[in-house]
């Protein structure tokens, strides 16, 4: 009997066959998310090899790779293999939000108990601009193309074993104390180690911000099955020609890496201008116009 639907997309996600699981524990032997759930908590077995191990030189540990780690460089592998991967970039001037950030940041600390951040602003453009370019939003399932009346926002989190990716679900209903507050639990367990399995799957798009650790640009990968994913940078000042006149202002390059697949470049151009747009004018993102 075939795994349960939402087994068989977590399977797919995983890299996982059903041989690897055995029978399941749902009806008929069915294989059920949680038999997936509990296979991939298991501690990952020996990988086959192919060849033996060169020799260790001196000065040289061999370290085996953790579950999280090959699951990464599979899912990295896959979306070089599988998707035709394109980046797009532009750059944004993040002077209004960070002046609106300063006006704001202790009443809405006071008011909220969380700290006012920037992610929060690229969440809201980049789901108004999903609305718009829903392509950006979807995947490619076999031969047909499956479009989302939602956005399952992935936002890639530092760990001490890697990068993770937990995923806001239902992004477009939440507001900006909400966004934050949820982005701060996803870094203080990614930390601990604390980040369960389900909160790693389903997500929609993806935001990774390079520039907390000094990236000035770069061009992030997929995460499979996703179309689209956007790349924040560090925000560092620059000489920059504004109304006929030379000023110094606070610039982030953005970066966003989309299947071409399913997203044309058109729609890939365009969707970045309406993030740039939203972060340049974030009364806009506040009043959802």
């Amino acid at each position: 009997m075939p795994p349960l639907p939402a087994a068989a997309r977590l399977m797919a996600e995983n890299q996982v066959t059903a041989g690897q699981i055995g029978t399941g524990t749902a009806k008929d032997g069915r294989i059920s998310k949680g038999d997936v759930l509990d296979f991939l908590a298991r501690p990952a077995p020996a990988a086959p090899v192919a060849k033996a191990p060169r020799a260790a030189e001196a000065g040289e540990e061999r370290v085996k790779m953790t579950r999280l780690r090959r699951t990464i460089a599979i899912r990295l592998k896959e979306a070089q293999n599988t998707a035709a991967m394109l980046t797009t970039f532009n750059e944004v001037d993040m002077g209004a939000a960070m002046a609106l950030r300063t006006e704001y940041r202790d009443a809405f600390e006071k008011k909220h108990g969380v700290r006012l951040g920037f992610m929060s602003f690229f969440v809201k453009a980049c789901v108004a601009a999903l609305r718009e370019f829903p392509a950006v939003n979807a995947e490619i399932d076999g031969d047909e193309v499956v479009y989302k009346n939602f956005v399952h926002m992935g936002i890639a989190v530092g760990g001490p074993n890697g990068l993770l990716v937990p995923v806001l679900r239902h992004a477009e209903a939440m507001g900006f104390a909400e966004i934050e507050k949820a982005i701060g639990s996803f870094g203080k367990r990614a930390r601990d180690g604390q980040i369960k399995l389900e909160e790693l799957t389903g997500g929609s798009f993806t935001i990774t911000n390079g520039g907390i650790y000094g990236s000035l640009m770069s061009t992030p990968i997929l995460n499979p099955p996703q179309s689209g994913i956007l790349g924040m940078h560090k925000i560092q000042d620059r000489a920059m020609v504004v109304g006929g006149k030379i000023e110094i202002r606070p610039m982030m390059y953005l970066a966003l890496s989309y299947d071409h697949r399913i997203v044309d470049g058109k729609e890939a151009v365009s969707f970045l201008v309406r993030v740039k747009e939203g972060v340049e004018d974030p009364r806009r993102l506040m009043l959802d116009i």
